[in-house]
């Protein structure tokens, strides 16, 4: 069964690609290790919007509340319980996925725009929740010092348990795509209507994509706390998800692995070029006209296009 899914020749440079990535930090400089681990918290959460945006095709403005949910479960249970940190590390993803429940039901009986709109209108009051609510969030102050275990002391330790969890991730987010709800998924996006017609509930599987997708994008947000051992409200916020929507175009929704490429390409504009200056968006902004005029299909997916001749992308494509 497992042959039909993977293709080992394509797993190849992954394998070795992660290998590179597992004795990197002891020769890097602290900071770049820092910022690698960053783009593996951001890629996950790029990959959770794309499960509904690129393969769904459900326009998740504000996709970016259930990562700020998922990232505020782990810290209040780390700073106003004293349960232990995996009761946490469940409870996030877990909370998450049943915001998104609650949001999906009312979101899933719209279609396209009026779909993001709701969205947008239900993650702002996620939002609002998180802002006013001091005595629980400590408001726009956030919840810094969060407690970590040992095993967690230092940047080392917390970049080999978040590049694990994200790689777990991946695996299981690509069973999915490759499952007959994956299928089934993609072919609602295409074409709705038909769908409906030969007999699938579309409902029912935007709901459970959404469902999907949000608790990926809680397991995001734990790691997000894990990293920086802090949450603020701006995790919550429409801006976020702008930036998410926009690493997913960057590269190539229609594609498995483009938004990762999408998330470390604007990770690394923010970090490199905001030390020069502040308006890095507006080169962000530069490049993403060029790629909506040149390279429509993301980075990635034009990659995947020049060398689709050669079969070297079996578990990268959609198709």
């Amino acid at each position: 069964m497992f042959r039909n899914i993977f293709n080992l020749k394509s797993f190849v440079p992954i394998v070795v690609f992660f290998i590179v990535l597992l004795i990197l930090p002891p020769i890097i400089p602290r900071f770049y290790t820092y910022i690698i681990a960053v783009m593996f918290v951001t890629s996950l959460l790029a990959m959770s919007l794309n499960m509904v945006l690129g393969h769904g095709g459900m326009f998740q403005f504000h996709h970016g509340a259930f990562y700020g949910v998922g990232a505020y479960t782990f810290a209040l249970i780390l700073t106003k319980t004293t349960l232990p940190m995996w009761v946490g590390f469940a409870a996030g993803p877990i909370v998450a996925a049943l915001v998104g429940l609650l949001v999906g039901w009312f979101c899933v009986r719209l279609n396209r725009l009026y779909f993001g709109m709701l969205q947008i209108s239900l993650g702002s009051l996620i939002w609002a929740i998180a802002f006013r609510w001091y005595s629980l969030t400590s408001g726009d102050d956030g919840i810094h010092g969060i407690p970590m275990p040992s095993i967690l002391s230092s940047l080392n330790c917390s970049y080999y348990f978040i590049l694990i969890v994200l790689a777990i991730c991946l695996v299981g987010m690509y069973l999915i795509f490759k499952s007959p709800f994956g299928t089934t998924l993609q072919a609602i996006r295409d074409n709705p209507q038909r769908c409906e017609a030969v007999g699938v509930n579309v409902r029912r599987h935007q709901l459970a994509a959404i469902v999907i997708a949000t608790f990926f994008a809680g397991v995001a947000g734990v790691l997000f706390v894990v990293l920086e051992r802090s949450v603020f409200p701006d995790l919550l916020f429409w801006v976020l998800s702008l930036e998410i929507f926009i690493m997913c175009l960057l590269g190539g929704w229609f594609t498995f692995l483009g938004p990762m490429l999408g998330a470390a390409i604007t990770v690394a504009l923010r970090t490199f070029v905001g030390i020069y200056t502040e308006y890095w968006t507006l080169i962000l902004g530069v490049i993403l006209i060029l790629l909506i005029f040149f390279l429509p299909e993301g980075v990635f997916g034009y990659f995947i296009e020049k060398f689709k001749e050669r079969g070297t992308t079996d578990m990268l494509e959609e198709k």
